[in-house]
């Protein structure tokens, strides 16, 4: 098991940027689990009985075992999340890419469905105090300006989180405990009993599932923000966590058996449990943890992207890095799509209780892929096969029923998140086909039957020089190898002479923080080769990167890099530096099957929106030459064409 000793301990500081970041999902779902769950029927004491035990159990198998006490163990160098998973077991089969693309896509289009749930249900309170007040603009104005924030970094807002989501879970736990003490016999629930009594015997007791399983939805959310808390200010705050929901859960219970047999209509559970004084209050504290929530929900998007784009499974898009914060990152198109993606559902579905209808069904399905990669990480690190088995059939139960019970709300709107994961899923799959494909075309060629025709070329005076020093980028990742479409600029487009032949790698590693290099002379002074190794969290900059090799070179005395005009060597003037960037296009001339020429039309198409290669490597737009190539140089088919003389 990866375990890092500073990962496991707890601080309190770390405790309460635990609270602030990443207990938000989980931790608001008082706000709209219970409603969920009694919907339109008459209240009846066996349901809520069998509800509150059903969550408690919930909370305890899925939450505290599966997740905090089992899955937080796969951590890859600290960091977590489906894809860092991903990245941990992949080496083992091919087949782990379709669960890691389902559970990425489906926990993206889930977070479009969270914040709007989650700041709805509370913003909703107010019709209490003002029945005629219309929410749906409030809502949208408070994700509005969540998402405009995003840009300044999340530092600013982040230093107050912790302790709003501690006054938040406070007052959960005391307005839990103020209505259990006059109905202790709710506790009762704890035993599984009433909950496995609603499942198997009450008339449609099973797809109450469905809207006990919102209790659980920021499960994987929790795992994905593990880089930035640390494993033991997870566990230690969710004892904490737990407790107050718990609670909270019990008190509403209780104020449900104490009204059987009358009907919700419309009221909430969660309001109810409030004294009237403590209302107005009690409102923006909710709709306060509803923002951080939410939150929550747009940095994990944003981290998920960026690993997915590392991964090749996204499009190069811009990434921002805000703060200097380790993990901090904004993704300037992410926010907005998602952004979009919040409003569309406040205006489609309106309010919250049908949102509920909507909401858990694509996060169910992330679950289950996360059960799946981890059966073989724990198969991986040789864990007994008995227990193993358990942890596969009791998740696969568990999540399976969930599953079944959520497909009910396929026609209620549920429709709409599993539209969003075909959606993304469709981008990741073209990516990575394209990508495959793009591998497969690319031929290469050992550099060392080159470097004699590069030395020649270079001292060829009757050819104008191009630069002192050539950088070209390089998909290859052998030491000696480089593309054929490089030789192919160098030599045959217009014959580029230089002193110093630089090509540059960037390799990214399965680690999220490296960075080193490697530098191999292939020809003093004339051709080198140098592959960078990057984490996928690193940002690429290797303009900046490329700089300090060649600083580190200089000392070393491994390259003279002053001007090779005689007037400017005598001054010690330093040589110019260009880069070139090799675009691809699909040329007209290709012979792909059909089904590989539409993937990469829009893989190109895709392409031609995002961010350019020079950018994404960060080379400075002042010294880049992007240069197009076709995608194969060879066209297939002979051409039969006859000459005729007149």
């Amino acid at each position: 098991m990866g375990s890092h000793k500073h990962l496991d301990k707890a601080s309190a500081a770390g405790l309460l940027v635990a609270l602030g970041i990443i207990f938000g999902d989980i931790g608001t779902s008082p706000l709209y689990v219970m409603q969920a769950i009694i919907g339109k029927e008459k209240i009846s004491p066996e349901v809520v009985y069998g509800a509150v035990s059903c969550i408690f159990w919930t909370l305890t198998l899925q939450t505290t075992l599966k997740y905090v006490i089992l899955i937080l163990r796969a951590d890859n160098k600290g960091e977590g999340g489906i894809l860092a998973l991903y990245a941990l077991v992949r080496k083992n089969a091919k087949w782990l890419t379709v669960p890691a693309i389902i559970g990425a896509c489906t926990l993206l289009a889930d977070g479009i469905i969270t914040p709007p749930i989650s700041v709805s249900s509370a913003v909703e309170g107010l019709q209490l105090l003002y029945p005629q007040i219309q929410t749906i603009p409030i809502v949208i104005g408070i994700l509005t300006l969540l998402f405009i924030i995003q840009i300044f970094g999340t530092t600013i807002v982040g230093r107050a989180f912790g302790p709003v989501m501690m006054i938040w879970f406070l007052m959960l736990a005391v307005l839990g405990v103020h209505q259990l003490s006059g109905h202790l016999e709710i506790l009762k629930a704890l035993n599984p009993y009433y909950g496995f009594q609603l499942l198997t015997n009450h008339p449609g007791g099973f797809w109450m599932l469905g809207a006990v399983f919102l209790c659980t939805t920021g499960a994987e959310a929790l795992y994905s923000d593990l880089g930035h808390c640390g494993r033991g200010n997870i566990r230690v705050s969710w004892i904490f966590v737990k407790t107050c929901l718990i609670l909270n859960y019990f008190g509403q219970g209780a104020w449900l058996v104490a009204h059987a047999g009358t009907y919700l209509e419309g009221k909430k559970p969660f309001y109810e449990i409030m004294p009237d004084w403590w209302l107005l209050p009690g409102i923006c504290i909710a709709t306060m943890a509803t923002i951080i929530a939410s939150q929550a929900l747009i940095s994990g998007s944003f981290t998920l992207i960026s690993e997915a784009i590392r991964l090749n499974f996204w499009p190069k898009v811009r990434l921002v890095y805000p703060s200097d914060q380790k993990g901090q990152l904004y993704v300037p198109s992410v926010n907005w799509l998602l952004w979009a993606g919040c409003v569309g559902i406040v205006l489609y579905f309106k309010e919250s209780s049908h949102m509920e209808a909507a909401y858990g069904l694509a996060i169910t399905l992330t679950m289950i892929m996360t059960t799946i990669l981890m059966s073989v990480y724990l198969y991986v690190h040789n864990v007994r096969k008995a227990f193993l088995a358990v942890f596969l059939t009791v998740y696969l139960a568990i999540e399976g029923s969930f599953l079944a019970a959520n497909l009910l709300k396929f026609m209620h709107g549920g429709w709409v998140s599993l539209v969003l994961a075909t959606i993304i899923g469709f981008v990741i799959t073209v990516w990575l086909r394209a990508y495959f494909i793009k591998m497969r075309l690319t031929e290469f060629e050992n550099l060392v039957k080159y470097i004699n025709p590069l030395r020649e070329l270079s001292n060829d005076i009757s050819i104008p020089k191009y630069s002192t020093h050539l950088i070209f980028m390089s998909n290859a990742p052998h030491e000696s190898e480089i593309e054929t479409k490089i030789i192919y600029s160098i030599f045959y487009k217009r014959p580029k002479r230089a002193d110093i032949y630089w090509f540059v790698h960037v390799e990214t590693t399965d680690e999220p923080y490296t960075m080193d290099y490697h530098v191999n002379i292939l020809a003093e002074d004339d051709v080198i080769k140098v592959t960078f190794r990057l984490g996928f969290r690193i940002e690429q900059r290797i303009n900046l990167f490329f700089r300090k090799v060649v600083e580190d070179m200089v000392l070393n005395k491994e390259v003279d890099i002053t001007s090779r005009y005689e007037s400017l060597n005598r001054q010690n003037i330093t040589g110019d530096f260009r880069f070139i960037v090799l675009e691809r296009y699909l040329s007209i001339e290709n012979n792909l099957p059909f089904m590989e020429e539409l993937t990469m039309k829009i893989y190109f198409a895709i392409k031609s929106i995002t961010t350019s290669e020079d950018k994404w490597f960060g080379l400075d737009s002042s010294s880049v030459k992007v240069e197009k190539v076709p995608l194969v140089l060879t066209p297939g088919e002979k051409i039969r064409m006859k000459r005729v003389y007149s």
